[in-house]
This record gives structure tokens, sequence and C-alpha cells, in this order.
């Protein structure tokens, strides 16, 4: 299974599951995960690029370790909403991770993630070399809140529809 809908992952969980956020990094790969009412990204150790094999066994085991359902991989579109080499990269990376693993990924518009991440990090002081080593991590967080936040929102309609159909 490679890519799947944000409306669809609830399909994919089963309880004591969480979904990953990843910020997929030339250098680093930035990684966080939820807790397990799926309401709260944290981030984790981010995970140094070698190469795709090496990167793809790192990112397993740390997504086995974390018992995670479903990825979240940012999509790094480019401000006017077109796809530029980075899109390109970030969906071979996917298709490649599709012959690893069985895990499912959902692709998430991550405009702006890092910028944010950044943001935080500095309000919180974090001093410059620090930043350097987490923003791809914060960045990961920044992506997976944003779907864990509409997860929460599609459970809400979800409710609504069910209470009014009972009515």
């Amino acid at each position: 299974m490679a890519v799947i809908a944000i409306e669809d992952v609830s399909a994919h969980m089963a309880p004591g599951q969480t979904i990953a956020g990843i910020d997929l990094g030339t250098e680093t790969i930035g990684l966080a995960v939820s807790d397990l009412s799926l309401r709260l990204a944290s981030p984790r150790p981010m995970i140094k690029r070698k190469k795709f094999t090496l990167d793809a066994i790192a990112l397993i085991a740390a997504l086995e370790k974390d018992k995670v359902a479903v990825a979240v991989i940012g999509l790094p579109v480019n401000m006017d909403g077109s796809e530029g080499p980075r899109v390109q990269a970030t969906r071979a990376f996917v298709r490649n991770m599709a012959q690893k693993t069985e895990l499912p990924f959902v692709f998430w518009d991550e405009r702006l993630s890092t910028v944010a991440a950044e943001r935080a990090l500095i309000e919180m002081d974090v001093s410059r070399k620090k930043r350097k080593e987490r923003i791809d991590s914060a960045a990961a967080s920044f992506i997976l809140q944003g779907a864990l936040d509409r997860l929460t929102g599609l459970r809400a309609q979800q409710q609504a529809s069910a209470a009014s159909g009972e009515l």
C-alpha cells in the first residue's frame, strides 16, 4: 500500500496505534509521532540521511518502535501551488518506501511548516545551533499536528452526521 487520503486514515488504525509525521529533507528526515488519542504531535530524533536503503531501514525501525499505523509526509508544494523537484523527490521516496513496507502514507501540504517551526523554536529561545538540529523534527510536528487537527474535524463531522441521522 502506498498512498491514502486523510479521510481514509481511520480505516487503517487499530487501538494502541499512532500516526507519524515526516519532514523529508535532503540531509535529514524529521520525525514526529502522535499520542494514542491522535490529538497531539511530539517530535522524535531526526534521522540523518545516508542512502535510501539505510534511510528506509532507520525510518521503518523508528515507526515500528512507536507502533505507527499511518505516516503523514509533508509535500513541499511551491507557494503558488505548483509542484517542483522536491515534490517529485518526495513522491519517489514514498514509491520506494512502498516496496519496503505496507505502511500507508498520506501526502500533506507542508507549505510554511519549516517557517512556523523555526519561529516557534526562536520564540522558545533555542540557540541557532540547536535549531539546526531540531528544525526538521519540529517541522514534522507541524505537519502531523495539521493532519491530526483535520482528523479531529472529520470525526466531529461524522459524529454530527450520525446524531442528525438518529433524530
